[in-house]
C-alpha cells in the first residue's frame, strides 16, 4: 500500500509500534516518493535498523537483510552455485552415458549453470522479489571495494550473471542502509542516497516507545525506566551509552521480576539487560544508587 504523505508514513509506522519524529517520517516519504536510498546513521539502538522492520510491516512487503562485516564481498551479497547439487548433476550425466548418448562439453557445462541452482543473495533476491524492502545493515562495517559496487547495483537496480543474463527489478525496491559511523562514507554512496542521522528520542517520546512496543511494563514503572536511561546517556563517561532496545529490554527484565517501583537491588541485578560492558556497570551502578536515593 502506498504512503501518501508525510503524516500517513507516520501513522503507518506508529501502527507496527515505530514512533519517529517529523523530520524521520519526512525523509522516509521522500525516500519512497524519489525511489532513492534512505541512509540512516546514528548511535547503535536509535531505531535505524528497526526503521526498515517497521516500514516492510507497514507496507507488507518481504524484508531482506544483508548483514555486512569486514571482508564482505560481491558474491556474498548477489549470488553463488549449488557446487553440491551441481556435483550430483554432473553424477546424473555420468550415470546415463551408457545408456544414451552422452551430452556434449559444451552442453554439460551450460546444464551446470542453470537457474535451478542459482543461490540467491540478499542483493539479487531483492531485485527478484522486488516490490521489497532491500536492509543494508552496519555499511561502515564494509570496505571502500564493496561500497563501490553497492553504489553501482543501487544506480542501476540490476545485476549481471555472466552463465544467466541480466536481472533488473521491475520495481526497485524499497533500500535503507543503515551506519553507526564507525568510519565515513564515501561522497559518491551519500550522493546517490537520501541522508538521516537518528539521535535518541526525548524523554516523552521515549516513555510512548516504550508504551507501545512493552504493553505490559505499568506507565509508572516504564516513566522511571526511561527517566533514568535518559540520565544515563547524558553522562560522557559510558562506553556504550544505552540504546532505545536497552530501554525496552531492562523495562521488560524488571517487569518479569514483578517489580512495580525501581529500587537500587533490583536495577543493580537487571543491568546485563541495560549495559553491555563492565566498566560500565560499575559506573552504572554507582550512578543509579546517587539517582535513587535523590
Amino acid at each position: 500500500m502506498e504512503l501518501e504523505s508525510t503524516r500517513d508514513v507516520a501513522t503507518r509506522l506508529g501502527e507496527t509500534g515505530y514512533l519517529c519524529d517529523e523530520s524521520l517520517a519526512t525523509v522516509t516519504f521522500l525516500a519512497l516518493r524519489m525511489q532513492r536510498p534512505l541512509l540512516l546513521e546514528g548511535e547503535p539502538g536509535t531505531g535505524k535498523t528497526a526503521l526498515a522492520e517497521a516500514l516492510a510491516e507497514s507496507l507488507d512487503l518481504p524484508l531482506v537483510r544483508l548483514q555486512c562485516y569486514e571482508g564482505i564481498d560481491a558474491s556474498q551479497a548477489l549470488y553463488d552455485w549449488d557446487f553440491p547439487r551441481q556435483i550430483l548433476h554432473l553424477r546424473a550425466l555420468e550415470a546415463t552415458a551408457a545408456a544414451k548418448e552422452h551430452p556434449s562439453v559444451e552442453e554439460a557445462e551450460k546444464s551446470l549453470y542453470d537457474a535451478r541452482f542459482l543461490l540467491a543473495r540478499p542483493v539479487l533476491a531483492a531485485l527478484q522479489q522486488s516490490p521489497a524492502v532491500l536492509l543494508v545493515d552496519e555499511v561502515d562495517r564494509a570496505d571502500d571495494e564493496f561500497e563501490a559496487f553497492l553504489l553501482e547495483v543501487l544506480s542501476t537496480y540490476q545485476v549481471t550473471i555472466p552463465e544467466l543474463g541480466t536481472v533488473k527489478a521491475a520495481t526497485p525496491p524499497i533500500v535503507i542502509l543503515t551506519s553507526n559511523r564507525t568510519r565515513e562514507l564515501h561522497d559518491a554512496l551519500k550522493r546517490r542516497c537520501l541522508y538521516h542521522w537518528i539521535e535518541h528520542p526525548g524523554l516523552e517520546r521515549e516513555v510512548e516507545i516504550v508504551r507501545s512496543r512493552a504493553p505490559e511494563v505499568s506507565q509508572a514503572l516504564g516513566r522511571q525506566v526511561v527517566t533514568l536511561v535518559q540520565q544515563l546517556r547524558d553522562r560522557d563517561d559510558l562506553q556504550k551509552p544505552p540504546g532505545v532496545a536497552e530501554t525496552l529490554d531492562w523495562a521488560r527484565a524488571l517487569h518479569h521480576l514483578g517489580t512495580t517501583e525501581l529500587d537500587l537491588a533490583t536495577a543493580a541485578a537487571t543491568l546485563g539487560a541495560l549495559v553491555k560492558y563492565r566498566e560500565d556497570a560499575d559506573r552504572v551502578r554507582q550512578a543509579l544508587d546517587r539517582m535513587l536515593r535523590a
